[in-house]
C-alpha cells in the first residue's frame, strides 16, 4: 500500500480513563507502524496525544465515575453532539471504543445508524454486572478485542465473536530499579522490609482508605519494628490528600511498579492495580469501601463472587478481600502479617500469582489489536475504498 493510500484512511478514537489513554497511545502507535500515513482523531488524554492523535476534546475533561452533576451532563452532551457532527459530516472509516462503556456504547448506537462500522479495544465487563447490555453490543459492535481469556467464552455463549489479543498490561508493568537504587531514591533502608500502599487512584477513594491504610502499617510496625511503608500517589490527585506522616513512611509518585517489586507485600484498593501487582508476582491484600447505599446496590448487582480482578481471574480467593466494615486497619493487619513474617506463604503465593499471569497471553496486545482492527477493516470495506494491506 502507498503512503498516499493510507493517509486517506481515518480512525475516530474514544477513551475517556486514564488506562485507556495508556492503552489507546500503544494501539496507535502500533496502527501506525502497520500502516504509515494512517489519521486519528477523537477523544483521549495525553498519551494518546503523545502518540499522534488530533484530540478533538481532551479525555481528562470527560470522567464519567458515578452521578455526574448537571456540568459534567452539560459537557458530556456537548461532546457527544461534537463527535456525532464528525461522524455524520465525514463518516471515519472505523470507530475505534476503548474501554469507557458507559460513554461508548451510547455512541456506538448513534454511530451504527450511519453506517459506520465499529471495533471495540477493551471490552465492558457485562459478565460482571449489567448483562442486559450484551445484547446492545451484539448489535452494535462489529469487532470486540478482549484482554481477559475467559471474556471470549461468555461473549461467545451470547451469540459475539470475541478475540483475546492478551492484557495490554503485560508490555506496561516493567520495574526497572536495583532493590538497592529504588531504597536510595526514596530514603529508607534496603535491608529491612517493605510493604507498599496503594490507597486508589481517585480522590473519594484516597480520602477514604489512605488514614485505614496507614493506621494499619502503624499497627503492623508495633510488631514488626523494622518495617518500611511507601504510600503511592497516583498520576493527577492533588498533593493535599497525602499529607500523612509516620515512622519509616514516604509518599511516592510513580514508581509503583518499583515498589511492588521490592515490597515484601501490598495493600491495595481493589481496581486494575491488583492485575499490576499479580504480573510483578507480590503478594497483596484488596480492601474497598464505598457508600453503604452504593454497596448495598453492588451487592445485588455484582455477578461475581470477588471483587478483585485477581481473584477472578483465580477462579478462587487466591488473595485476601476485605470490603467496607471489613476494611478495618485490625483486620486488614492481620491479613497482611502472614506474607510479613511467613516466607512459605509468600512464596507459594508469589508461584500461585506468576502461574496466574501466564494466563494473561504474552506481551504485544496493542500489535495484536491493531492487526485484528485493519484486517477486519480490510474485509469490511468495500472493495474501492480497500486501502489496507496488513503485512
Amino acid at each position: 500500500m502507498s503512503a498516499g493510500s493510507q493517509a486517506s484512511l481515518r480512525f475516530l478514537i474514544v477513551t475517556g480513563e486514564s488506562s485507556g489513554d495508556l492503552h489507546g497511545a500503544s494501539f496507535l502507535r502500533a496502527l501506525r507502524e502497520l500502516a504509515p500515513g494512517l489519521h486519528a482523531a477523537g477523544i483521549g488524554g495525553p498519551k494518546l496525544r503523545a502518540a499522534g492523535l488530533e484530540c478533538l476534546f481532551p479525555a481528562e475533561d470527560l470522567a464519567l465515575v458515578g452521578l455526574p452533576g448537571f456540568r459534567e451532563l452539560k459537557t458530556t452532551l456537548s461532546v457527544f453532539r461534537r463527535l456525532l457532527k464528525v461522524i455524520k459530516e465525514r463518516p471515519p472509516h472505523l470507530l475505534v471504543l476503548i474501554d469507557f462503556p458507559e460513554f461508548n456504547l451510547w455512541l456506538a448506537r448513534f454511530a451504527k445508524r450511519y453506517g459506520v462500522p465499529i471495533f471495540y479495544y477493551i471490552a465492558p465487563q457485562v459478565w460482571a454486572w449489567r448483562e442486559g447490555r450484551v445484547k446492545l453490543i451484539r448489535r452494535v459492535v462489529d469487532c470486540l478485542a478482549v484482554i481477559l481469556p475467559f471474556e471470549v467464552e461468555f461473549y461467545r455463549r451470547h451469540g459475539i465473536e470475541a478475540h483475546f489479543v492478551g492484557h495490554p498490561l503485560l508490555d506496561v508493568v516493567k520495574p526497572c530499579l536495583s532493590r538497592e537504587t529504588f531504597f536510595r531514591l526514596i530514603d529508607l533502608r534496603a535491608e529491612k522490609p517493605l510493604i507498599g500502599l496503594f490507597p486508589g487512584s481517585r480522590r473519594r477513594e484516597v480520602e477514604t482508605l489512605l488514614p485505614v491504610f496507614v493506621e494499619t502499617y502503624q499497627r503492623l510496625k508495633g510488631e514488626i519494628p523494622s518495617l518500611q511503608a511507601v504510600v503511592v500517589q497516583a498520576e493527577g490527585l492533588p498533593e493535599h490528600l497525602f499529607h500523612v506522616h509516620g515512622p519509616d513512611l514516604r509518599v511516592v509518585k510513580g514508581y509503583q511498579y518499583e515498589v511492588m517489586q521490592h515490597a515484601e507485600a501490598v495493600l491495595l484498593a481493589s481496581g486494575t492495580v491488583t492485575l499490576e501487582a499479580a504480573i510483578v508476582g507480590v503478594p497483596m491484600v484488596v480492601a474497598y469501601k464505598m457508600p453503604r447505599f452504593s454497596f448495598w446496590l453492588a451487592r445485588h448487582l455484582v455477578k461475581v463472587p470477588y471483587v478483585s480482578l485477581v481473584n477472578i481471574l483465580a477462579g478462587r480467593r487466591l488473595v485476601p478481600e476485605l470490603l467496607q466494615d471489613e476494611a478495618e486497619p485490625s483486620r486488614l493487619a492481620e491479613a497482611l502479617k502472614p506474607f510479613l513474617t511467613d516466607k512459605d506463604i509468600a512464596a507459594e503465593t508469589r508461584r500461585a500469582l506468576n502461574d496466574l499471569s501466564h494466563l494473561l497471553g504474552p506481551p504485544g496486545a496493542c500489535w495484536r489489536a491493531a492487526e485484528l482492527a485493519l484486517n477486519f477493516l480490510r474485509r469490511t470495506l468495500p472493495q474501492k475504498d480497500s486501502v489496507i494491506s496488513v503485512p
